[in-house]
């Protein structure tokens, strides 16, 4: 992908009719966006900051039907995550794979209950189940957690789950709608939505935040995805709009893998705050979260608080032999959920369904608020369905189910660059040209010169933050770490953009400052 061309793209059609334009560069937008495409319907995204800058990138790094779900009693949308995670595996397999987990029980009834709940968990997911979930004694618990407090240990429930790396799939999105002749662009932010005679809308005003450039871009449909600024979007619409969203705070830490020193993850299937908490190796590392925090006020970088972060700690001190502290957390990371929920509600956001829900204005926009990563492509498909039997486009086969994300064979996963999907041969002829490419720009994280040279040049970074936070985990793995490397990955930005030195310390002191939130 090439921002440069695609804009010129944009240009060269100044008086193009998209069958779509979609709002919002996240899961739910990209994989509405790649939806059409694959369609044939012609189709603009367009995101006013990077791809998966907020949410898309702040997740659990689950591909899971959600057993928290299931205990709600939504099995329906147990069903359906389970289904789409099979589907969410088998077409993107070079950033997604099966991860174990266990349950650690400390009563006879926790380990017949979880038991039996998560037979009935594989049950649902029918035949795109992931392996069968079984109940292991205490000895061979703590074999696999060697780290698991041991105390009052009864056994554990192991099953199987997804896991992947959530703005790196939004990237393998983003390139595969261009890839069937979509546009999407990052940095371009919807200032108005245009509207007819008729006060019907049929496009949007945009502008290129980086050059300053504006656009009147015309469209038979705008889709409204973008997650917890959907009610921003909606009042451009009409001012008078009630608010739809009700954001969710989610934190997690990061630490050493020292403190699991395990390739299974554990799952507390209840807290003290009446949650679900993770601690999953990822990336040679363990995240642990979440919390669940209800906020009035929304953002783009949105901060962990004190009492998350504690919460966090206290409840991994239960269970870790190796208790965390504060000085040990490698990153911070806050992200928002735009769950589909009336603010007036009392109901806990902890208790508000996942499910997403689509509505049509009365002038024509399209909004599609709620759901989650596992499900974004069942929610792209039936925004489009939708959008099909509102009349807005003439009527097309969905294709995704059985699209694949990359064209890489399963003899290309022995290798760590099999993240970049077919660029990762690209990236070791780098390597052999110039051998200095390929050393590690920082010992603590596992990126070399060459990834970011190839970044620079395929995946449309447009500052410093894009490439250690979403093209590559840095930031999210190490935030100190990933500080110590900015330097280094600006002045390979500067050569391969053009951009001066003025450029590069701009750059640095914006990710400086951004980096404290996260330590």
């Amino acid at each position: 992908m090439n921002r440069d061309l695609l804009i010129k793209e944009l240009r060269k059609q100044p008086d193009v009719i998209w069958d779509i334009i979609v709002i919002g560069g996240g899961a739910t937008g990209l994989g509405i966006a790649l939806d059409g495409a694959s369609r044939g319907y012609k189709t603009l995204l367009l995101e006013q900051s990077d791809f998966a800058k907020a949410t898309s990138s702040r997740s659990t790094k689950l591909v899971h039907g959600g057993v928290r779900y299931m205990a709600q009693g939504d099995l329906m949308l147990v069903m359906e995550a389970l289904h789409e995670r099979g589907i969410m595996l088998k077409n993107a397999p070079h950033l997604t794979f099966d991860q174990e987990f266990i349950i650690p029980v400390y009563t006879l009834w926790n380990a017949l209950m979880y038991t039996v709940g998560l037979k009935f968990y594989d049950l649902l997911a029918g035949r795109l189940s992931m392996g069968k979930s079984y109940f292991i004694n205490r000895e061979k618990t703590l074999t696999r957690l060697p780290l698991l407090m041991p105390k009052g240990l009864k056994g554990g429930v192991v099953y199987h789950d997804g896991q992947f790396d959530d703005s790196r799939m939004a990237l393998a999105l983003a390139k595969s709608c261009v890839d069937k002749g979509g546009l999407v662009l990052n940095y371009f932010k919807v200032t108005g939505l245009l509207k007819n005679e008729k006060s019907k809308i049929n496009g949007v005003s945009a502008k290129d935040t980086i050059s300053g450039e504006e656009f009147y871009l015309k469209a038979n449909l705008v889709i409204n995805a973008t997650g917890v600024f959907a009610d921003d979007v909606a009042r451009m619409d009409n001012p008078e709009a009630k608010p739809t969203v009700k954001p969710s705070q989610g934190v997690h830490i990061v630490l050493d893998k020292s403190f699991l020193l395990s390739d299974s993850a554990i799952m507390i299937p209840k807290t003290s705050d009446g949650r679900v908490l993770f601690a999953i190796p990822w990336y040679n590392e363990v995240v642990i979260g979440t919390t669940d925090t209800p906020l009035d006020t929304i953002s783009l970088e949105p901060v962990a608080l004190e009492q998350e972060i504690d919460f966090i700690l206290r409840t991994a001190e239960l269970y870790l032999v190796k208790s965390p502290r504060r000085e040990d957390i490698l990153c911070i990371f806050a992200g928002l959920r735009p769950l589909a929920a009336n603010p007036d509600n009392p109901v806990s956001t902890k208790e508000v369904s996942r499910r997403h829900k689509i509505t049509f204005s009365n002038s024509g926009l399209l909004t599609i608020i709620g759901g989650k990563w596992t499900t974004y492509r069942l929610m792209a498909e039936e925004t489009i369905y939708a959008a099909i039997k509102a009349g807005f486009l003439e009527k097309r086969k969905c294709v995704t189910s059985n699209l694949k994300l990359t064209g890489l064979s399963a003899t290309n996963y022995s290798s760590r660059l099999h993240i970049y999907g077919e660029g990762s041969s690209e990236i070791e002829k780098l390597i052999i040209e110039k051998p200095g490419l390929g050393i590690l720009i920082d010992s603590r994280l596992p990126y070399s010169r060459a990834e970011i040279t190839w970044i620079c040049r395929n995946e449309m970074p447009m500052t410093v933050e894009d490439i250690l936070a979403r093209r590559t985990r840095a930031l999210f793995l190490n935030a100190r770490a990933s500080a110590d490397m900015a330097s280094e990955v600006s002045a390979v930005m500067a050569e391969e953009s053009g951009c001066d030195l003025k450029w590069q310390k701009q750059q640095l002191e914006s990710y400086f400052q951004l980096v404290k939130n996260y330590i």
